[in-house]
């Protein structure tokens, strides 16, 4: 339970630290199975699913990106867990640089995947608009399949279908108040900016939602940008060997 919505997550590894690993929209826990594969015998990790995402429970109600990271915090805390390095995808991204300004004591560092600190601009919300639009009329299955493959680097790539088969268990509820948190989201370059952490950019060669310069926000010494090379929106399933050799660096050296 976090706050007032039931979250499903697993947990795995052993390792005397702890990565936290926090999906993008329409996603799950599921998005990170083969990063996870790949560093469970060196790290202990865990896995959220965000409200309404996955296994999560569904959801009705209204809320803000900054409720989402009340809800990792209240997982930490059933777990007891202290410390975490965490790694947000996309909308993941966004709960993350929302815990990292709440809760910096409980980080070793963070780090954002195809994800950016710069709010919506004009087009970007009445994108969401549109898209909550779109779920209301035609349900998230509908949604899902239009939205998947933009994610990708290729058209063909085998893995969307998959990719759209974790989008379908996404709530109508879920998914409408993420879109509507997002559209609601501020501007967090100044986390970036003044973190003591250390932090991990990661950015997609052919993503097309979240380009390079949106992620690559801020520089700083305590800043690490990666560009992942063929790579779209969908780094942790189209190029998951670099991005699991570049997380378990990170984690390793800070």
């Amino acid at each position: 339970m976090a706050g007032n919505s039931k979250l499903s997550y697993i947990e795995t590894g052993k390792g005397n630290k702890t990565l936290l690993f926090i999906h993008g929209f329409c996603g799950s826990h599921e998005y990170w199975k083969d990063i996870i594969s790949k560093l469970k015998d060196e790290f202990r990790i865990v896995a959220v699913d965000l409200r309404g995402h996955g296994e999560s429970e569904p959801i009705s109600a209204s809320f803000s990106i900054e409720d989402m990271a009340d809800d990792l915090a209240a997982v930490l805390e059933d777990l007891g867990i202290d410390q975490v390095y965490m790694f947000g995808h996309s909308l993941g991204g966004y709960v993350t640089l929302a815990f990292a300004e709440r809760f910096p004591g409980k980080l070793s560092g963070f780090s954002l995947v195809h994800s950016t600190a710069l709010p919506d601009d004009k087009a970007g919300k009445e994108g969401r608009l549109k898209s909550i639009e779109t779920i209301e009329a035609k349900g998230v299955p509908a949604f899902v399949d239009g939205l998947v493959p933009k994610l990708f680097a290729h058209s063909d790539d085998p893995r969307i279908q998959s990719a759209k088969e974790i989008g379908y268990k996404t709530s109508e509820g879920g998914a409408i108040g993420s879109l509507h948190a997002m559209r609601a989201r501020v501007d967090r370059n100044h986390v970036l900016k003044e973190t003591k952490l250390p932090v991990l950019l990661v950015a997609g060669e052919q993503d097309k939602i979240i380009s390079a310069e949106k992620t690559f926000s801020v520089e700083g010494s305590h800043i690490q940008k990666v560009t992942l090379e063929g790579s779209g929106h969908m780094g942790m399933l189209e190029t998951p060997r670099r991005l699991a050799e570049e997380i378990r660096e990170f984690a390793e050296k800070n």
